[in-house]
């Protein structure tokens, strides 16, 4: 069998991150088919709101219709995987791409957003918070 009969089309992969969530995309040109851990991307999490985000880049160079998508990602909640599924699909459209590197660094999508928890203080109740002082 020679090689191009049994290469893949062409698939282009990115890593996402935000807060302590890690997104592995993966994007293949086709119908627009999203699949998250294995779940279509609306059963995955039914709001809105997370679907918006998480695709946000697809959706800014009007390439959502046209692009596979079939996602991995663990850790964080609900705001920091959609963030970092974001984070993933940019990087893999401008690997896709390079043309539309401009347009998606200039609304801030190839950017790691660097806010974090930060961690708990030992000798204290918080990261900030102290116990109350008393002077006698």
């Amino acid at each position: 069998m020679s090689p191009s009969t049994t290469a893949k089309p062409e698939e282009f992969i990115a890593t996402g991150r935000r807060k302590t969530a890690v997104a592995r995309v993966r994007i293949v040109r086709g119908t627009g088919k999203i699949t998250i851990n294995g779940k279509p991307a609306s059963g995955y999490c039914p709001q809105d709101e997370f679907l918006r985000v998480a695709f946000a880049p697809a959706k800014l160079v009007e390439m959502d219709a046209m692009l596979d998508m079939r996602i991995r990602v663990e850790g964080g909640g609900i705001v920091g995987q959609a963030g970092a599924i974001a984070h993933g699909v940019a990087r893999a459209l401008a690997a896709m791409q390079p043309e539309l590197r401009p347009d998606l660094k200039k609304n801030k999508m190839l950017t790691r957003d660097p806010r974090m928890r930060e961690r708990k203080k030992s000798g204290q109740p918080g990261a900030r918070k102290r116990f109350q002082f008393s002077k006698r």
